[in-house]
């Protein structure tokens, strides 16, 4: 009977062991390198003017306050105000060795609506990114969702990925934009993305495509399904599990790609 009694006090053991294994195992223990989160400056957004719809107007089409590069404390010269857009240029005209990188606006936004124009060049990529922090030699995306921006006709990138989620308007590498109704090149798009309270909703040419929730384990096992995994990219994976860091807030940040992109438009309601 005792006999009995331990074979079978095993046999739970092993089931347990087991149950959980499968249940973790996309989970795998790996050390996450040493990283730095940078403390640049940043500004205070009630300077900033409201439009009609109680939004912060931080892009009016004349100026570039307020917005400066990704770890840098100036915009880079790639970076310019063109024809009341904000541009970024592959070949900026009259520049000699512009530099590049992502530009960010620099205050830590939590609950939000970002609303934006955006146009691509031909063949184009781009990104916009929120709730980003700045880490220490690394690239924004990092740390940060990113809502596609991309010439669905002619960019390779539309072709990757699964199920087209790489195409613009997606959760890029993890959530298809579904309808897939983003403009051709060339042709101004209209984009809308809302944080609130983890729930991140983007919006595409007015209307919803995609809609996932952070910090839950449905986020967790998209970043084990994508480019960002535990195994693939430790620290990607690390902080993008916990986006936003402890205050649940970041930037928002436009992405250099090396192709012209233009945008107009840009507003934030804080909710």
């Amino acid at each position: 009977m005792k006999r009995k009694f331990i074979y079978a006090i095993s046999a739970v053991m092993l089931l347990v062991a087991v149950s959980s294994k499968a249940q973790n195992k996309n989970v795998v223990a790996t050390d996450v390198p040493p990283y730095e989160i940078l403390n640049l400056p940043k500004v205070d957004i009630k300077k900033f003017p409201k439009n009609a719809d109680g939004a912060y107007v931080i892009f009016d089409g004349k100026s570039l306050d307020g917005w400066r590069g990704y770890n840098k404390e100036k915009v880079p010269a790639k970076w310019s105000i063109e024809d009341g857009t904000l541009k970024f240029s592959k070949n900026p005209v009259g520049v000699t060795n512009p530099d590049g990188g992502d530009l960010v606006f620099a205050y830590d936004f939590k609950n939000f609506e970002l609303e934006f124009d955006w146009k691509i060049s031909q063949s184009g990529n781009s990104g916009v990114f929120f709730l980003a922090k700045e880490v220490k030699d690394q690239p924004i995306y990092i740390s940060s969702p990113e809502y596609q921006l991309l010439d669905n006709e002619n960019h390779p990138d539309a072709k990757m990925g699964v199920d087209g989620n790489r195409k613009s308007g997606s959760l890029y590498d993890m959530i298809p934009a579904i309808p897939q109704n983003g403009n051709p090149a060339g042709e101004w798009n209209k984009a809308k993305i809302v944080v609130n309270k983890g729930k991140v909703t983007h919006y595409q040419n007015g209307v919803k495509v995609v809609e996932y929730d952070l910090w839950t384990p449905a986020w967790t096992a998209l970043l084990q399904e994508s480019k960002f995994s535990q195994t693939k990219w430790p620290l990607a994976f690390a902080l993008l599990n916990q986006v936003g860091g402890k205050t649940k807030s970041g930037v928002i940040g436009f992405q250099d790609h090396g192709d012209d992109v233009w945008l107009k438009n840009i507003t934030v309601k804080v909710l």
